[in-house]
């Protein structure tokens, strides 16, 4: 009988994983992923913006291209894919049991990866007084329901929170016609990259409060107004200086925390302040056998990174079970990628994680750190342009993801998205797939990033 590898949680983690346990170990060993939603990619599939891949793929790419390149590679590879499956319960014996529509069923595995991702905080976590109205929801499920369900979570909107996602929605938001009136954060600098300040929110005119935070939630039925006051030193409310601004939605973006429920249920121990799990230099926790890779064990700022170390958690299974040379992970390799308020005067690149800050002064262009950001400088400072990202519905109404395939100028997105709102894809299309070709005469066709899931 084969030794079975069973990876709990399909994102992107979990299928890179899978795909270097099922390279490495060939034919000795069946390779199992067990995945919660009706598809695999995880967190991607509602992630409809770009930016991921460039690292890995050596291009940019949105949430939804990024996890079809994978589904397509672990299609081809006979890894056994179990999906609307739900783990119950892993014992420190590696006997895992999981339910879905054919029932109950349990596997011994040989060994296991848990590749479970992160959860985000919500009011609970950050205790905001106030009422219990509706209109309040976590930045992660704002985004599943405008991105994948096409629903409108509301029309005047305050975003807490500056990290990445929260601005990333802003914009989002600001396309499906919402008046997001401002991001409040706690700390004397955003969170988020510069890169995305610049195209989240300057792009957009949305006002930006630092050292402020939210000190009361009003309203009865839905949300109709949150209390707003600036923080001390220590990151108390100065109350004297409070305010109210009138909204009737408010998206937390107040950070994530690893998601170990299972993990620990198992056995596997974890960091007390953090909820990631422990693990030595192979990935491997205190049970031997038993591995951790991606957001579970710390939250990584790029997709790229996660499916780097979720290789080495894959290939180290399988070196357990045949007594080899594990791959030591060694410190996280990172970027240098500037957080806080971009630089006056500047121009910040958007096209990579790099965000650099590049003038251009006549013929003198300096700060970029490649050519394409160069060119984008003085793109910029003649006539802005931007790639477009945005959700269509399908004859059906189906709703899936699209972008244009090149840059279109800043100034008509507006009118794009009009388009974009009337036209329908058809419910057979692919991603790659050309919906409207020149759109609004911009020379940019308007290409699919998803597909529908039945």
């Amino acid at each position: 009988m084969k030794n079975k590898i069973v990876i709990v949680g399909g994102g992107p983690a979990g299928m890179a994983a899978a795909l270097a346990a099922k390279e490495h170990c060939k034919d000795k060993c069946n390779v199992i992923i067990i995945e919660r939603e009706h598809t695999l990619g995880g967190i991607l599939n509602q992630c409809i913006h770009d930016g991921f891949g460039l690292l890995k793929f050596g291009q940019m790419m949105t949430g939804p291209e990024y996890a079809n390149k994978y589904e397509k590679l672990i299609e081809k590879a006979d890894i056994k894919v179990y999906t609307d499956t739900m783990v119950i319960d892993v014992t420190n014996d590696k006997k895992v049991t999981f339910i879905n529509k054919n029932g109950l069923s349990t596997i011994k595995a040989s060994s296991i990866i848990f590749a479970t991702g992160c959860r985000e905080r919500t009011r609970g976590n950050i205790a905001i007084p106030g009422t219990r109205p509706a209109g309040i929801f976590t930045a992660g499920v704002a985004q599943n329901l405008t991105n994948n369900k096409n629903i409108c979570i509301g029309k005047k909107v305050i975003i807490l929170g500056s990290g990445d996602i929260g601005l990333i929605m802003a914009r989002r938001l600001t396309y499906e016609g919402a008046d997001v009136i401002g991001v409040i954060e706690l700390q004397k600098q955003p969170g988020g990259l510069q890169r995305n300040i610049s195209q989240c929110l300057y792009d957009f005119d949305i006002p930006l409060y630092l050292q402020h935070t939210i000190v009361e939630i009003k309203g009865k039925e839905r949300l109709q107004a949150v209390t707003v006051a600036p923080v001390d030193e220590l990151g108390n409310p100065i109350e004297n200086n409070k305010f109210t601004l009138e909204c009737d939605t408010l998206v937390l973006s107040v950070g994530l925390i690893p998601e170990n429920e299972i993990a620990k249920k198992s056995g596997v121990l974890l960091d007390d302040k953090t909820n990631g799990a422990l693990t030595d230099e192979y990935l491997q926790t205190n049970i031997s056998g038993v591995f951790v890779c991606g957001n579970s064990i710390k939250v990584m700022d790029l997709v790229d990174y996660v499916s780097e170390q979720g290789e080495v958690a894959g290939y180290n299974a399988v070196a357990y079970l045949f007594n080899e040379k594990m791959y030591e992970f060694k410190k996280q390799r990172s970027l240098e990628m500037p957080k806080g308020l971009p630089e006056n005067g500047k121009f910040t690149c958007i096209l990579c994680p790099n965000g650099c800050s590049i003038t251009v002064e006549g013929n003198n262009v300096n700060g970029n750190k490649c050519n394409r950001g160069k060119q984008f400088a003085i793109q910029e400072k003649k006539t802005p342009k931007r790639v477009l990202t945005i959700t269509i519905l399908t004859q059906k109404g189906y709703t899936i993801s699209a972008k244009t395939d090149r840059p279109i100028d800043k100034e008509i997105i507006k009118e794009v998205i009009k388009i974009c709102k009337k036209i329908r894809a058809s419910d057979n299309c692919k991603i790659g797939d050309v919906i409207l070709d020149n759109i609004a005469n911009t020379n940019a066709n308007l290409i699919a990033t998803s597909k529908v899931h039945l």
